[in-house]
């Protein structure tokens, strides 16, 4: 089929030109994230915000070194996690795609356009392991009466990150949902000096209660993992 043909050409074109220079597939605006847009970078469709990348790109490579440090085969066994901030699912995929988890994912995303992006462009709708709520992470975490193996929190507008995320009332209701031996990855934004010191109240916090912290700092430049392990 000729058309076919050209189709599959003017991909390939595409792909080869965003090496030299980003090209927009498609843009638009939502209340929560403000400007979303799509794009193919470096042959790669990636989701970004305004200031900072949203999915795929850089933020892949951030939860994947994090998800490589609990280890691949440890993830692989477990069999619930949990993602708040799902984004366009980059994580999700690296479960899926990349090590291969089989167990069930329930991700949790505030902004509507997000998941409809994420379904459009990036197929999420396709993984069958995975349920995606439309929700509120703070209220999912505080009424959920499931228990998870790996909770990986991902949560910015933009590059704000909100407060409730460090509030001792959320961590001890994520410490409640989690099960022994499980892990929590919290991605974290660093731009200024007072969010150092914030990280290091957090992780002061699940260390008072002998919980093993690892911190993986300066992750592409702005961000820090924080690998929080609940010891049996």
């Amino acid at each position: 089929d000729i058309s076919l043909i050209f189709t599959e050409i003017y991909s390939m074109l595409k792909k080869i030109i965003s090496y030299f220079y980003p090209i927009n597939l498609y843009k638009t605006t939502s209340e929560i994230s403000k400007t979303l847009e799509v794009t193919l970078v470096n042959g790669e469709i990636v989701l970004d915000s305004k200031n900072t990348n949203y999915s795929y790109g850089s933020l892949q490579r951030i939860l994947r070194k994090g998800l490589r440090f609990i280890g691949f085969d440890t993830i692989k066994s477990m069999n619930h996690v949990l993602v708040l901030g799902v984004a366009g699912g980059s994580v999700i995929k690296t479960l899926n795609d990349e090590i291969g988890f089989k167990g069930k994912i329930i991700g949790i995303e505030l902004d509507e356009k997000v998941i409809e992006i994420a379904n459009d462009h990036f197929e999420l709708n396709k993984i069958k392991n995975l349920n995606l709520i439309h929700h509120e992470a703070f209220e999912f975490v505080l009424k959920t009466k499931l228990n998870f193996d790996l909770i990986i929190i991902d949560i910015f507008q933009d590059t704000i990150m909100p407060s409730f995320l460090f509030e001792a009332f959320f961590q001890n209701r994520l410490i409640e949902i989690l099960n022994p031996g499980g892990f929590i990855l919290f991605n974290t934004m660093i731009l200024k000096n007072i969010d150092e010191v914030r990280n290091d109240n957090y992780i002061r916090f699940f260390e008072s209660l002998q919980y093993k912290v690892t911190r993986l700092p300066r992750v592409e430049e702005h961000n820090e993992l924080i690998i929080v392990e609940k010891i049996n």
